[in-house]
């Protein structure tokens, strides 16, 4: 299936609707260990999957970037938390897709915020749908899922341990995160009024939009304009993951039941990247880095 059709078909609210912003609540791990309990607005600091199949998920990771799992069950949710080196990165959790229905398992970004519940209030008055309402997750902090006025489904988190820190990702953690919409510049307007973002737009000569959104003096996202033979693709969040070599992790992923949906090229900043779908479809990026790359502001 192409890039432009799994798009098409993606089902993101009622897959989200119905994961793990809405389940009876799990004795989740804190997002760092709370030494300063600083909060970082506007930076990126989970990312949860959902998935019909958990276990095939996390074979697929582990074997794909290292990633361990801890396995976390109540009532009907099964949950697994990610981790490297023995921190916590991310979620799954597994949801059956009915038979008949047609929805795309994704990955669901969070971003922090100091006040869960103000942070959606303001996002709803400026054209967002409350997908699920604020929830407090014991250990993790208060929680809420929202969708843009774009479309594009995302999540706000007020950790009560603090954030994680503003350092460099290692090879098998998140590094960027990207929100692929018609209109940047109507989706950094949003993002500014909902998280306090300084707006910074990016030169290009693809001819598309390209806007970094940066907070604390530091890059935490892009927006890129969806490019032009996507009428029919959704906006949609994407997360990418460091890895120390962008053909080895492709092929890698490809022989562990993934699929490729754009092929390694050079980004803007030197390294390569490319999209990967993991076995149930769900889409995620693969990035280098090196050490001479830079994460501050641009100026």
């Amino acid at each position: 299936m192409s890039l432009n059709r799994l798009l098409a078909s993606c089902q993101l609210c009622l897959v989200l609707c119905g994961g793990i912003a809405v389940a009876a609540p799990l004795e989740l791990p804190p997002l760092s260990d709370g030494a300063n309990g600083a909060q970082l607005p506007g930076k990126v600091v989970w990312a949860d999957l959902v998935t019909p199949n958990l276990s095939q998920a996390e074979a697929f990771y582990s074997g794909l970037f290292g990633w361990t799992f801890r396995d976390l069950h109540t009532g009907d949710t099964d949950y697994a938390v990610a981790m490297v080196d023995g921190r916590p990165i991310a979620g799954i959790v597994q949801r059956a897709i009915p038979a008949g229905e047609q929805r795309q398992p994704n990955w669901l970004t969070f971003v922090s915020v100091a006040d869960a519940d103000r942070a959606a209030r303001i996002a709803v008055q400026e054209g967002a749908k409350q997908l699920a309402k604020p929830t407090t997750y014991p250990g993790r902090g208060r929680q809420a899922v929202l969708a843009g006025p774009d479309g594009a489904v995302f999540a706000v988190l007020a950790s009560s341990s603090g954030d994680p820190g503003d350092y460099l990702a290692e090879p098998g953690e998140w590094i960027w995160s990207a929100l692929l919409t018609s209109n940047p510049d109507v989706a950094a307007k949003f993002y500014q009024s909902v998280f306090g973002y300084d707006v910074f737009d990016l030169p290009s000569e693809d001819g598309l939009e390209h806007v970094v959104l940066s907070s604390q003096d530091y890059a935490r996202a892009g927006i890129n304009s969806l490019p032009k033979d996507s009428r029919h693709r959704r906006a949609h969040w994407l997360n990418f993951v460091r890895v120390a070599d962008t053909d080895a992790a492709v092929a890698k992923a490809v022989a562990l039941g993934g699929r490729v949906l754009v092929e390694p090229r050079i980004d803007r900043h030197g390294g390569k990247i490319a999209l990967l779908a993991d076995p149930s479809g769900a889409p995620f990026g693969v990035m280098e880095w090196t050490a001479s790359d830079t994460k501050t502001e641009p100026q």
